[in-house]
């Protein structure tokens, strides 16, 4: 996904109240420029190259779809999303999906939600938007980029939260996941749907949220 640039940050920072909270920012973040967000998913939501197979997750359509190149492999639906809704920048404990491109880092196959696939979230990307928002202090900023230096993966403890991937059900209910979106920020499918997502992903897999 191609990062927003600083002159779009410098603009949402400046249209920021200086009491607001770091809650309240975040959420004028993802609504101050929604056209330019959703332009940023929409080039986002394209393969790479003609035969690359990657996965879109649509929060409006509740879908999850695995795609070679422009054609369809297979679709999951429905799926569940945060309980507290999808934005481009999430906090800790807030219970959103975060919006953005990311690629499958590691699988869990012996997880309490059945198989557990996590994704690279906080990207470098969701880490710049929290410097320009003042989510993240300057301190916060160089920590994350120390951490992700030496580890090739973003941290999980920072306030934008961690632990965000894609998993089944586990023992959760599986008529509350046909009709509500309940996770704390992760994307849920069935324990079946999963177990097929795992033959056709892999670690490094793309993956959007739109």
């Amino acid at each position: 996904m191609k990062p927003f640039t600083r002159r779009h940050f410098l603009a949402l920072a400046m249209g920021f109240p200086a009491a607001a909270s770091a809650a309240a920012k975040v959420t004028l973040a993802s609504e101050a420029f929604p056209d330019l967000v959703a332009d940023q998913l929409q080039r986002a939501a394209r393969p790479r190259e003609p035969g690359e197979q990657w996965v879109l997750i649509d929060d409006k359509a509740a879908t999850l779809t695995v795609y070679r190149g422009n054609s369809v492999v297979e679709a999951f639906r429905p799926v569940s999303l945060g309980r507290g809704g999808a934005r481009t920048q999430r906090l800790r404990g807030g219970n959103a999906t975060p919006l953005g491109e990311f690629r499958i880092n590691r699988f869990n196959h012996d997880s309490k939600w059945h198989i557990f696939m996590g994704v690279n979230y906080p990207t470098p990307t969701h880490a710049r938007m929290a410097l320009q928002d003042g989510t993240y202090s300057q301190a916060d900023y160089d920590a994350y980029f120390d951490y992700y230096r030496r580890h090739r993966q973003p941290p999980q403890d920072t306030v934008l939260g961690g632990a965000i991937g894609i998993h089944g059900l586990g023992e959760a209910d599986p008529e509350i996941h046909g009709r509500y979106h309940w996770t704390q920020g992760c994307v849920a499918v069935t324990n079946s749907q999963i177990e097929r997502l795992t033959e056709l992903v892999e670690v490094g897999t793309r993956v959007v949220i739109r």
